[in-house]
């Protein structure tokens, strides 16, 4: 049952659907987004194997009797107890109850002969920290879903500041911080990324890696959030900030931080091109929240308001958190697409064989935005397929509909 100060979240519909049918859902994310405390809002009886020594211990040794209790039953980061994955794919096929099971997890362990793929068994739903639209600071009117469907948005004055935007950047979509000071949040971010440093990294597979490496390796990754950087120079940056890492480990190390949620890629989109020139295939990546770039880069409001530059990409970094959590509320991704000669979108949302295009801008000065619409308009004339619509998201601007067709929308009014 729903508590009154439960802030709702975009995936609570999807898991109220899903509790109908019989697969368990495992609901993943990284730690604090609040897999938690949504999957709770559902569970009838829980477990927290992250909390409770006892059951771990027994779970070890009997996982099966972790599932005994009302439905649906909640086994709270199930990957401590990885055995209760095979033991939840035996009920689903014994009984077929529906809604009887959620997992929540912030780590993806290594596939193992022990462990099956639960194809069938298991449906799986991504979170996010919370999107602008869940805190609260977004109204939400501009929704995707409308959007994508009509191709058309009803023009609005309302409009956040750089600072307040700068704000959010810093302060991230952590349900337990909303409350906060920017100062406590950005201290408990740094402490946030020195726990995934420390200890969180070894949950995935038991291998102690080593903290400093890790550490360098986020701050790299901060560094050059929303671009395509190569783990060269994730190597070179990583140096720079007092770790000698070689290539290899960089790689390493950034699939053990994809496995716990912490970096998250924004892979290609192949796009449609007419000419015979093929995409790039490189991801962008992108740590799982803004505010951690920022926590990396040890950058406060005022520090972002002073260098757009990096104001920019952390931006890039807010856009792509919630248009995917947007995105996904709807059946679609968001991808990334630049051309050979470089020339790129900073957000593609893609449904089948649909897509749109979204640039990102702090600035709604006539001149930025006249040069995004016209890169955006160029770059659609050269695909296959027209795009359902193309928009740019700024922090400070309003929200209307060029002449040329591009939509202009502000980040506080975007939703799903």
């Amino acid at each position: 049952m729903t508590s009154a100060k439960y802030r709702p979240r975009l995936v609570d519909g999807p898991i109220a659907a899903l509790l109908k049918g019989p697969a368990a859902i495992v609901v993943e994310g990284c730690r604090a987004c609040g897999k938690t405390t949504t999957a709770l809002q559902f569970a009838a009886s829980a477990v927290r194997l992250d909390r409770d020594v006892k059951a771990r211990v027994l779970g070890l040794s009997n996982p099966d009797a972790l599932l005994d209790g009302p439905v649906p039953r909640l086994i709270d980061e199930w990957q401590l107890v990885p055995e209760v994955w095979n033991a939840v794919r035996g009920r689903v096929d014994d009984d077929a109850v529906p809604g009887a099971y959620i997992l929540t997890g912030s780590a993806t362990p290594l596939d193992d002969q022990t462990r099956h793929t639960g194809a069938g068994r298991f449906i799986r739903v991504s979170m996010r920290p919370m999107s602008l639209a869940e805190s609260g600071h977004s109204s939400g009117k501009v929704g995707l879903l409308g959007l994508w469907q009509s191709n058309e948005l009803d023009a609005s004055l309302d409009r956040a500041s750089l600072h307040e935007v700068a704000n959010w950047c810093v302060k991230g979509g952590w349900p337990a911080l909303q409350s906060e000071t920017i100062d406590y949040a950005f201290e408990a971010n740094r402490s946030y990324l020195q726990a995934v440093a420390s200890s969180d990294i070894v949950t995935v597979d038991g291998v102690r890696r080593d903290p400093m490496k890790v550490n360098a390796l986020i701050q790299a990754v901060g560094r050059n959030t929303a671009t395509y950087v190569t783990n060269r120079v994730l190597q070179t940056d990583s140096e720079n900030f007092g770790a000698m890492v070689d290539v290899k480990t960089v790689a390493s190390y950034l699939d053990a931080l994809e496995r716990i949620w912490i970096l998250t890629p924004q892979l290609a989109w192949s796009g449609h091109l007419r000419s015979a020139t093929p995409a790039r295939q490189a991801s962008k990546r992108h740590l799982a929240d803004p505010s951690l770039a920022a926590a990396a880069m040890g950058a406060m409001p005022s520090d972002l308001m002073g260098d757009h530059h990096v104001f920019g990409q952390v931006f890039e970094s807010l856009v792509f958190r919630d248009l995917s959590s947007y995105a996904e509320a709807n059946s679609m991704s968001v991808r990334a697409f630049q051309d050979a000669g470089n020339k790129e979108i900073d957000a593609v949302i893609v449904k089948g064989a649909d897509w749109a295009g979204v640039e990102t801008k702090l600035s709604a000065m006539p001149d930025v935005l006249d040069a995004a619409a016209a890169n955006l308009l160029a770059l659609a004339n050269r695909m296959t397929s027209r795009p359902r619509f193309l928009a740019i998201v700024t922090a400070d601007g309003t929200t209307y509909t060029r002449p040329d067709g591009v939509h202009v929308i502000s980040v506080a009014q975007l939703g799903a």
